[in-house]
């Protein structure tokens, strides 16, 4: 196992964590559905994370991905 594939897996592991986090926390709360941006970024960072080998796409598409779902947090606190 190579050091690129040591972070891919400790990347999934974290995000596994945060999503069970936010499920239990958020388990009273009304559930809010995903957004077509928020599903978007998901896809471009999930893209990234396959395409690591090449770092120039692997880390642009999280760049694009990351980029993505700070809009769609900032246009969603602003909704009422």
């Amino acid at each position: 196992m190579n050091i690129s594939q040591i972070y891919i897996a400790a990347t999934i592991v974290v995000l596994l964590v945060v999503a069970l986090l936010v499920f239990f926390v958020r388990k009273n709360r009304q559930a809010s559905r995903l957004t077509p941006l928020a599903g978007l970024a998901f896809g471009f960072v999930l893209a990234g994370l396959f395409f690591s080998d090449n770092r120039f796409i692997g880390y642009g598409l999280m760049g694009v991905g990351l980029v993505l779902a700070i809009i769609d947090m900032f246009t969603r606190s602003k909704s009422p």
